[in-house]
């Protein structure tokens, strides 16, 4: 069964749109998002998709505003983008690091999952991203714990029902 990703595309808004692009293709490429179309945004601007060979899944970046970034505040926190293997993860964190970008977490494994592998590091408008490798198809105790731990999303569910 083909694994079907779980958001269609995100778009940003960028504070320069030519400067994300060689940053985001950059960061991207290696990782196997190879296409670029445009597209009209519903103000006339230029939206720039980049994604994979099929568009299975999008990134899109277009000019705005410049304001500084407050992860938490409403809106978006971080972007984290699939990679192959953990090579993939070093190289997209010492590609972060020759950009001048400040990283927010070396490459190494995280407790979230196991074999969880992500470095974490802010794009040119501040914006928070992760690379992160962990090994697929989970095993099937994991799964179970995803659906019956106590942080589970079962567990979730039932307590906001209670409130």
């Amino acid at each position: 069964m083909p694994r079907v990703p779980l958001i269609d595309h995100a778009d940003l808004v960028v504070s320069s749109v030519e400067r994300s692009l060689v940053f985001y293709r950059g960061l991207l490429g290696p990782l196997g998002w190879v296409a670029a179309r445009r597209q009209e945004g519903e103000r006339g601007e230029t939206i720039h998709y980049l994604g994979g060979a099929d568009f299975d899944g999008s990134l899109g970046l277009r000019e705005g505003r410049s304001a500084p970034v407050d992860r938490y505040e409403i809106g978006l926190h971080h972007i984290a983008f699939e990679a192959p293997n953990r090579e993939a993860v070093d190289r997209a964190a010492a590609f972060a690091r020759e950009q001048g970008c400040e990283m927010d977490g070396e490459p190494g494994e995280r407790h979230y999952t196991p074999g969880y592998y992500a470095a974490f590091f802010f794009d040119p408008d501040g914006i928070k991203l992760e690379v992160v490798h962990r090994p697929r198809p989970f095993t099937l105790s994991f799964a179970r714990g995803l659906v019956r731990g106590s942080g589970s999303i079962v567990s979730q569910v039932r307590r906001r029902r209670r409130r």
